[in-house]
């Protein structure tokens, strides 16, 4: 009995020893001999073992020689098992899931891989990806830029539970700057309290958005800004977004719309003295369509007719305002400011 309990122990190391090596393998492209055998505790020899058990496995380790030769994890034609650390996991899960609500083309593809890394994680893991529950909006850079941190998994917990968040809000100039949605008192404020009901990210960077009882108003709020408290608020009832539509909601707080609909509150159309090839990839949400040869129509918004003018003038090339009025006296006003400018 104790030769098979010394076996059973024997295989465990050595399964949990291949599982260290293999995640030092993929953490960098060389290394020595020496330095694993040194990182695992092991002889250079049992490394060598080591790494013809995981070729039998299908890894593709390559030998390189030297003075400090080593071994490398190079690219193979089929995927083995990976090793993932923790964190490496939890920002798999949040990669995939916002693949699924991104319109990433990959949806259903994301869910499957989703769901298999969720149950292969321990329980731990799956905790932490459960509380996370994000969309991505209008993104067109890598989401998430600013990590999952325990800030980041502290909102997804209150989110599930329903409990209202507690926090301090800082300001990008100083403690004391208005924020970008309207004015704001001075002086010492007391902690916002705010009932949050979804985590997004967009353009690199993690926002809350919830209803805040205070100001009886649905606000946004960039999670890098947020200095919780402890402990949170009272639970509080789940509220729908207005029109049901988060990507519009958020994208219409962003642009400045009046409305939900997630649209510009300024629209105008206008004819550049450009082909359409050279316009094309500066359309962004816009829309363009050839007029001949040499020009095209451009269909553009922005949060005002002065920024739209401003944002057109940048192809500099001619142009001819289809509609509405309010973008050709726009166009008007910059060209008596920018005489000022000259004279």
């Amino acid at each position: 009995m104790s030769s098979s309990w010394a076996t059973i122990e024997f295989m465990a190391t050595t399964s949990a020893r291949l599982l260290d090596l293999l995640s030092l393998l993929q953490a960098r492209r060389d290394w020595p001999a020496a330095v694993l055998a040194d990182r695992l505790a092991i002889s250079t020899r049992t490394v060598r073992r080591d790494v013809d058990r995981l070729r039998e496995l299908g890894y593709p380790i390559a030998a390189f020689k030297g003075p400090d030769g080593g071994y490398r994890l190079e690219p193979g034609s089929e995927l083995p098992p990976l090793r993932f650390d923790d964190d490496q996991a939890v920002a798999v899960a949040i990669a995939l899931q916002l693949a699924t609500t991104a319109g990433a083309g990959l949806a259903e593809a994301s869910v499957r891989a989703l769901t298999t890394i969720r149950q292969l994680m321990p329980a731990r893991l799956r905790h932490r990806v459960d509380l996370l529950q994000v969309s991505a909006i209008d993104d067109r850079r890598t989401p998430g830029v600013d990590g999952v941190d325990e800030r980041l998994l502290a909102v997804g917990e209150a989110i599930r539970g329903t409990e209202t968040l507690r926090f301090d809000y800082v300001y990008e100039s100083d403690t004391r700057a208005a924020a970008p949605s309207g004015s704001e008192p001075s002086g010492p404020r007391p902690p916002r309290q705010v009932e949050p009901h979804h985590l997004v990210t967009r353009n690199g960077r993690w926002y809350v958005v919830g209803w805040e009882p205070s100001r009886a108003d649905w606000r946004t709020y960039r999670l890098d800004r947020m200095v919780l408290r402890s402990p949170n608020g009272p639970r509080f009832t789940p509220r729908e977004i207005p029109d049901g539509d988060l990507n519009a909601f958020v994208l219409s707080r962003f642009r400045g719309s009046t409305d939900h609909s997630g649209t510009w509150p300024c629209v105008g159309v206008v004819i550049l003295d450009l082909p359409l090839r050279a316009v094309a990839p500066y359309v962004d949400d816009g829309s363009a369509e050839p007029v001949g040869t040499d020009r095209c129509r451009l269909r553009s918004g922005a949060w005002s007719w002065i920024a739209l003018a401003a944002q057109l003038g940048r192809f500099d090339a001619d142009v001819e305002v289809v509609e509405p009025p309010e973008l050709r006296q726009a166009f008007a006003e910059l060209a008596a400011r920018y005489t000022r400018a000259v004279g």
